[in-house]
């Protein structure tokens, strides 16, 4: 499904540069797709796990380090040999304090040897903007509970939720809440509108 996808995008003349995921698509075989195949670049996380080569000799020699072993400085770009990928890789080790408080660290490789830690940091975070509508989407937009069967009706409902989301998007800028205030607000309105018409039918009491 992954290649597929960015395969399409290549095939609909989609301009795009760099190929961004979450750690589970960072597979070799995932990075040789984007670099040799489809021509592009990509930034991708990698486990602390993964095995790295830290020189061509290393490499030949099968001589690979854990990705969290070798001691690396914070935003310093290095250039290393990832077991399975067949080109030179530049890892990053950046370091974020959470909203805890803890420390985190979260382990970059790119296929563009020309970025520098920061810039690689910079490409990978725009990746975040896609958690944000994906979540949106299908809790406020009810992309995710469609009771359809067929093609067509699937079709039709994934695109009443763009729908949806759109006009969620032109009500943030216009008040200045999130999807998930602005939803609370249509179903608060909704129910308050429910009640007043129940109460305009003035039901005949039964009598006992």
């Amino acid at each position: 499904m992954y290649r597929d996808l960015l395969q399409q995008a290549v095939k609909n003349r989609i301009p795009f540069k760099y190929a961004l995921n979450d750690i589970w698509f960072a597979s070799a075989e995932n990075m040789n797709f984007v670099k040799l195949t489809l021509k592009k670049e990509f930034v991708m996380p990698l486990k602390g796990n993964r095995k790295v080569a830290l020189s061509v000799e290393a490499k030949k020699q099968g001589r690979y380090r854990r990705v969290d072993t070798p001691e690396l400085e914070p935003m310093k770009p290095v250039l290393v040999y990832l077991e399975g990928v067949e080109f030179p890789l530049l890892l990053v080790k950046q370091v974020f304090t959470n909203e805890d408080g803890s420390t985190g660290i979260q382990y970059l490789v790119t296929s563009d040897t020309t970025l520098e830690g920061n810039g690689i940091a910079t490409i990978y975070q725009k990746r975040w903007n896609v958690e944000p509508y994906h979540k949106s989407l299908k809790q406020n937009a009810s992309l995710e509970k469609s009771p359809t069967q067929t093609v067509t009706t699937q079709t039709n409902h994934f695109f009443a939720a763009l729908c949806g989301y759109i006009k969620l998007e032109l009500l943030k800028g216009d008040t200045k809440l999130n999807h998930f205030a602005l939803k609370s607000k249509l179903y608060l309105r909704a129910i308050q509108s429910a009640f007043d018409a129940l109460r305009e039918l003035k039901p005949t009491p039964l009598a006992a």
